[in-house]
């Protein structure tokens, strides 16, 4: 059964990999250190043990046909030390003792000059040193061999001091190797949070290339990202071309048909007839609205998502909206008023603030009654642009008022009404989308609905 393991941080990984390095480096280091403080104080003792006994083979001569030593003082104090070492010698003439330990083993020769030996004697390791020369006895060579032994105490002292200080080095050595192992994994880490952060600054709307600065290896990952988000950037464009395409392909035809069954609705003379016209031209005309604000939304909402900010008049572009409603409202008998304070002006996106304007409009002029007022005014409050729609019709539920900005919510009051339930939805949107806010209530002391719209001015 294999377990899943989700994949682990970067840093770390890198910093248990630095680790496992810095540790066996200190491993390493740790054993060059103590093998060669060791084989240099073997090579000491063995050098003073060389000398000790070439001493007193230099002191061995042959007076009266007799070989004679006399050991010089110095050839043992010179392995004098703190530890008081037992020094062991022995003296032989063609193997034969002739002064010292007869005991003492001597080191296997193996070619010129001394030859060494670690041996054992009477319960203790002894390094021993033997060293040998030949000399004429009565004419007759003969083999002279010294040979000169001291215990291992002050070495194994020394060798103990030595690894005293080679575990401090090395601990030493991988607590550094540590640090900067941790500073190479935040380092790394940095160089990531550093693009994360660049990217997670940056609005919805912000298709720009990724420009932070990254290490090399990073490069390709940058730039790989710079090239989703160019193809991203190509897709939402499309995507808002179809649907500014399939906005107006599906209006015009909609348009056409019910324009055909209005004209069929006046050479019709059975009322049977003219009720199943009328109710296909309700239907066309819901379809429609539905279809338009759909799209309409959908438009806001890719919009919003890639929000480009100008600066908009905001007077001109409801006194725009409001000339080209008055012809719907006239037919209907309405009065469409419009009053602006002048010069307010808001950063934002045209086609989106014309869209909100529009839908809360459209619903003023379908819930109002015929032969009454709809009041449109724009002004300052608070450093913010307000404008306020006002309709004397059949206003907001007196409960859930708050919902009604949800997708495809509509008012209990409003059954019999053609609607989708779209356009608070889309005024809502555009104005959060603007820092703005979009508020609903009823009238106070009256009949009808009071929708404001308000965004922060330049």
């Amino acid at each position: 059964m294999r377990l899943f393991r989700g994949p682990r941080s970067i840093r770390r990984r890198l910093t248990l990999q630095l680790l496992t390095g810095a540790a066996v480096m200190t491993v390493i280091l740790f054993f060059i250190v103590y093998t060669f403080a060791r084989d240099i104080g073997a090579e000491s003792q063995d050098r003073i043990l060389a000398a000790s006994a070439a001493s007193i083979l230099d002191a061995t001569s042959v007076q009266s046909g007799e070989v004679r030593v006399d050991i010089p003082y110095s050839a043992f104090t010179m392995l004098d030390n703190a530890n008081d070492d037992r020094v062991f010698y022995r003296i032989t003439q063609d193997g034969e003792g002739l002064t010292g330990y007869d005991d003492l083993p001597a080191a296997r020769q193996g070619g010129t000059g001394a030859a060494f030996d670690t041996v054992s004697f009477r319960g203790e390791e002894l390094r021993v040193a033997t060293a040998s020369r030949r000399l004429s006895v009565g004419g007759q060579p003969v083999r002279i061999a010294v040979t000169v032994g001291q215990t291992r105490d002050a070495q194994a002292d020394v060798l103990a001091r030595i690894l005293r200080m080679t575990t401090i080095l090395g601990l030493s050595f991988f607590a550094a190797s540590a640090l900067l192992a941790v500073l190479a994994g935040q380092s790394a880490a940095n160089s990531l949070s550093r693009l994360a952060g660049s990217v997670s600054r940056r609005g919805p709307q912000d298709l720009r290339p990724v420009v932070a600065e990254v290490p090399r290896e990073m490069r390709p990952l940058v730039a790989s990202l710079n090239s989703l988000i160019a193809r991203l950037s190509g897709a939402l464009n499309r995507t808002e071309d179809f649907i500014a395409e399939a906005a107006h392909r599906v209006r015009t035809p909609l348009a056409t048909v019910r324009a055909h069954a209005e004209n069929t609705l006046r050479r019709v003379d059975k009322e049977e007839n003219r009720a199943a016209l009328r109710e296909m031209i309700r239907a066309i005309d819901e379809s429609s609205r539905a279809a338009g604000q759909l799209l309409d939304h959908a438009m806001v909402s890719l919009r919003a998502d890639q929000l480009e900010l100008s600066p908009v008049d905001l007077g001109a572009l409801v006194a725009d909206l409001v000339d080209r409603l008055r012809p719907v409202a006239e037919l209907k008998d309405m009065d469409l008023r419009f009053r602006a304070q002048e010069g307010l002006e808001v950063m934002g996106d045209a086609i989106l603030i014309q869209n909100a304007v529009r839908n809360i409009l459209d619903n003023a002029l379908k819930y109002a009654p015929s032969e009454s007022p709809i009041d449109v005014t724009l002004d300052e409050a608070d450093g913010k642009a307000v404008l306020t729609i006002r309709d004397q019709g059949i206003g907001f539920p007196d409960e859930g008022a708050e919902k009604l900005t949800g997708r495809f919510a509509r008012g209990q009051n409003v059954s019999g009404v053609i609607g989708s339930g779209l356009g608070l939805t889309i005024a809502d949107e555009v104005a959060r989308a603007h820092h703005g806010r979009l508020s609903i209530a009823n009238n106070e002391g009256g009949p009808g609905a009071c929708v404001r719209l308000s965004f922060p001015l330049r």
